[in-house]
């Protein structure tokens, strides 16, 4: 279980990147080339990015979450956030980018099945 949880770890911190870029650098040069925008653009959806960065810092919450609470909890939690952070990103990666698909969804998928089929 200690792999699964450093897993869930990782992707955690990685949403939590991804809050501070939606959150905080959205129309900053960082966060612009992140997601490929220009000023003009990011300015236009800046308070969208806002929300979508809240979002994600929900889902580092419950992921870190999972990795605190006791047995048997941890892993219906880790199950269902994991779940959460997969369907995101598969719907991410068919109407935003496709490196969604490789950045968000795969990691979740490969740290749920660590977590349900690693003793």
């Amino acid at each position: 279980m200690i792999i699964g949880k450093i897993l869930i770890a990782v992707i955690a911190l990685l949403h939590i990147y991804f809050l501070i870029l939606e959150m905080f650098l959205w129309d900053k040069p960082m966060g612009m080339k992140a997601f490929g925008n220009n000023l003009e653009k990011a300015k236009l959806t800046k308070v969208l990015a806002q929300n979508q960065g809240l979002y994600n810092g929900f889902l580092a919450a419950g992921l870190i979450w999972s990795v605190c609470a006791a047995a048997p909890f941890a892993l219906q939690l880790a199950n269902f956030f994991l779940g959460c952070v997969l369907v995101a990103g598969l719907y991410g990666a068919m109407t935003a980018s496709k490196k969604i698909l490789y950045i968000q969804a795969l990691p979740a998928l490969i740290a749920l099945l660590v977590v349900n089929f690693v003793a």
